[in-house]
C-alpha cells in the first residue's frame, strides 16, 4: 500500500473540486480502487503503487489545465484523464489559437484533438475531408476557418452546400418556393454564420454572393475559384454528386467535405459518395481525411454516451 499527498498551491478547492466536491467525486469515480480524501487544499491518496503513480500523473495534468484556463468542465476533466494528446497539446498552447471573434465577442478556437487537426491540416492541404458522428464541431469548425479566410482575403468567397435528401421528409410537401423550402434545410449553415458575422454584414456578404448557400445541385456545371467550399452532410451525397462536386475546384479554391457515415438517408448506404471518397482519396498528396469519434462531440454530455449507444447497436448490422 502507497500513499502519497498533493497539495492545491495557490487552487481554491471549492472552485476546483466543484459545489459539495462534484468534480472530486467523479474523479473516484474513475479510479475505484484508490483510497483519495480531500481535506482543504491537501488531498490524501492510497493505493497499490502502480495505480497511484497513473493517478498522480494525471491529477497533477488536471492542476496544469485549471492553473493555465482557471477553470475546468467535466468535459475537460475526462479529456486530461484519459486523453494524453489532448493534454500534450494543452501544454503545448495549440488550443489557443484563435480562429475568429464570434458575433458576441466569443473566440471561436478549435476544442477537441480532431477539431485541431483540421484547423492545421488546412494549412498544407486543398481537401479536406471530416466524418464523423453529429456533435463534434465539423461543420463548425470548417465555417470558422472559412469567415477567417474571408476576412484575412485568402479567398474571395465562401460557398455553403448540402445534397437535398431528407431524413424521412419530403421538400415538395414544404410550403413557398424553392428557397422557402431549402431554407429550413439550410438553417443550421446560417445558424454558423450568425455566430461569427453580424447580421447585417452577413445579410450583405449574402445579397453580393460573397457567401453562397445552395443545394448540391445548383453546383453543376460551375468552376468554383479563389473560394472556400464546404458541403456538409456529404454522406447523403451520391456517388455522381460527390465526384461532380470534387470536379468543380478551381485554382486557389480550398474544399472541405463533412459528413457523418452512420446517418446515410439514401436508399442504399452503398450509394454514398462520402464512403467511396474517403476510400480512395484517402493518401492521394493535398488530401486530407479526418475521422473524428464520440471524444470529439462538444454538445450535451449525454450526446457522447447516445452515439456511442446507437454505435454498439448497429456494430452487429455492420458485420
Amino acid at each position: 500500500m502507497t500513499e502519497i499527498v498533493i497539495f492545491l498551491e495557490d487552487i481554491d478547492p471549492v472552485e476546483f473540486f466543484g459545489t459539495n466536491n462534484t468534480f472530486l467525486d467523479k474523479i473516484r469515480g474513475f479510479f475505484p480502487k484508490i483510497k483519495i480524501l480531500s481535506r482543504g487544499n491537501e488531498i490524501k491518496c492510497m493505493g497499490e503503487e502502480s495505480e497511484i503513480t497513473v493517478f498522480a500523473e494525471k491529477f497533477n495534468g488536471l492542476i496544469e489545465y485549471y492553473r493555465k484556463f482557471n477553470k475546468i468542465g467535466e468535459e475537460d476533466m475526462e479529456k486530461c484523464l484519459f486523453n494524453p494528446d489532448h493534454m500534450k497539446s494543452v501544454a503545448n498552447g495549440e488550443f489557443e489559437q484563435v480562429l475568429v471573434f464570434g458575433t458576441s465577442g466569443k473566440p471561436v478556437r478549435a476544442r477537441t484533438l480532431h477539431q485541431l487537426a483540421l484547423v492545421n491540416d488546412y494549412r498544407s492541404n486543398d481537401l479536406i475531408i471530416a466524418e464523423g458522428p453529429a456533435g463534434t464541431g465539423k461543420t463548425y469548425t470548417s465555417i470558422a476557418l472559412a469567415v477567417r479566410a474571408l476576412k484575412e482575403r485568402e479567398v474571395k468567397k465562401i460557398i455553403l452546400t448540402r445534397p437535398a435528401v431528407e431524413a424521412g421528409e419530403r421538400l415538395g410537401f414544404l410550403p413557398g418556393d424553392m428557397k422557402e423550402k431549402l431554407d429550413p434545410y439550410l438553417q443550421p449553415l446560417y445558424d454558423a454564420l450568425h455566430d461569427m458575422l453580424p447580421y447585417k454584414k452577413l445579410e450583405t456578404l449574402i445579397e453580393d454572393s460573397t457567401i453562397q448557400i445552395a443545394p448540391l445541385a445548383y453546383m453543376r456545371g460551375r468552376t468554383l475559384e479563389n473560394a472556400f467550399v464546404i458541403l456538409d452532410e456529404a454522406q447523403n451525397a451520391t456517388i455522381s454528386q460527390l465526384k461532380m462536386f470534387l470536379t468543380r475546384m478551381g485554382v486557389s479554391s480550398k474544399f472541405i467535405i463533412t459528413g457523418d457515415t452512420t446517418q446515410i438517408d439514401l436508399p442504399r448506404r452503398n450509394e454514398s459518395g462520402l464512403l467511396q471518397a474517403m476510400r480512395i482519396l484517402d493518401g492521394i498528396q493535398g488530401v486530407s481525411v479526418i475521422r473524428f469519434d464520440e471524444q470529439d462531440i462538444v454538445r450535451h454530455r449525454l450526446v457522447r454516451k447516445i452515439v456511442k449507444a446507437y454505435e454498439q447497436e448497429e456494430k452487429p448490422d455492420r458485420e
